[in-house]
């Protein structure tokens, strides 16, 4: 898996600590791959086998320990697989086929057919967010619900960040501090618990050691959007660096009636604490009909 990363002693390094973060995973659970034709998946599963199924997909620069502040409440009423996305820093396969292609449609196509699932429900974050929209839009009858935060592919995405990001890593701690609050929001920063801590110090240590993606993400046509048929919520950050919430928030309003979006103004691209309101959303009777406004926080 070398190709994702700069150096195999980085590698070992991040693989080490991500093997002791599964190590003590907060609820019973099962670690295995599966095969696909993009190399070997990584797979956690947990909750009751006989519970409607739930996919997790993390975003870039990040693996499955994405989940572990929520995992506990979604598996008490779901059985959960948190998949690790290939080309990322998981125990996955370090294939990064085109986004402009439907070769992760496909790979997940095989992820479900090794899980035996004709259908789940997804959660997906970031680039875990375009993922799970894009299988919908291309699989629209194998998709029950979808919750995504702060999704790629539906608002623009922000270009002077990438300038940004480039000076302020120059800066020293200073400027990695400032990158920090810039990238996740000032209220994220400066609320994180001790397990937030842990978790930025090991995505601290993915970053200085993992080469990033460096093609943009494909845009949803209006067309691709309307197929999304199946309840979706979006929860996005009004101070997201990196995505234009607000274009986010007017396209799936205005394109898609069956979902609802909570749009929190002090947030950036990093929300913490949605593990509830995902699960209410979840769960929800089907009957229920999508609120109408977009919440703020």
């Amino acid at each position: 898996m070398t190709g994702i990363y700069k150096t195999l002693e980085g590698q070992r390094l991040v693989e080490e600590q991500y093997r002791k973060i599964l190590a003590s995973w907060p609820v019973a659970n099962r670690q295995f791959h599966v095969p696909t034709r993009q190399g070997e998946t990584f797979v956690i599963e947990c909750g009751e086998e006989s519970a409607p199924p739930l996919l997790l997909l993390h975003g870039a620069l990040t693996n499955s320990a994405s989940w572990f502040g929520d995992v506990s409440l979604w598996a008490q009423g779901f059985r959960v697989f948190a998949v690790d996305v290939i080309g990322e820093p998981g125990l996955s396969a370090s294939s990064r086929p085109p986004l402009h292609s439907d070769a992760y449609a496909l790979w997940l196509d095989d992820v479900m057919s090794a899980l035996s699932l004709t259908h789940t429900s997804f959660v997906g974050v970031s680039l875990g967010g375009w993922l799970a929209l894009d299988y919908a839009t291309r699989r629209p009858t194998r998709v029950d619900r979808i919750a995504v935060l702060c999704p790629g592919g539906v608002g623009r995405q922000k270009l002077a960040i990438l300038f940004k990001i480039v000076f302020l890593s120059l800066c020293g701690s200073w400027g990695k501090r400032k990158l920090k609050e810039t990238v996740l929001g000032p209220k994220a920063a400066g609320i994180m618990t001790p397990a937030m801590r842990n978790f930025a110090e090991f995505l601290t240590l993915i970053h200085k050691n993992t080469r990033p993606r460096t093609e943009r993400l494909p845009v949803f046509t209006d067309a691709a959007l309307k197929r999304l048929t199946m309840p979706v919520l979006a929860i996005v950050g009004a101070r997201d660096a990196l995505l234009d919430s607000a274009d986010t928030r007017r396209r799936i309003q205005s394109l898609l009636s069956n979902a609802e979006v909570l749009y929190l103004h002090d947030a950036g691209h990093f929300i913490p604490g949605q593990g509830p309101t995902i699960n209410e959303f979840l769960s929800r009777d089907p009957s229920r009909t999508p609120s109408s406004t977009s919440p703020t926080g």
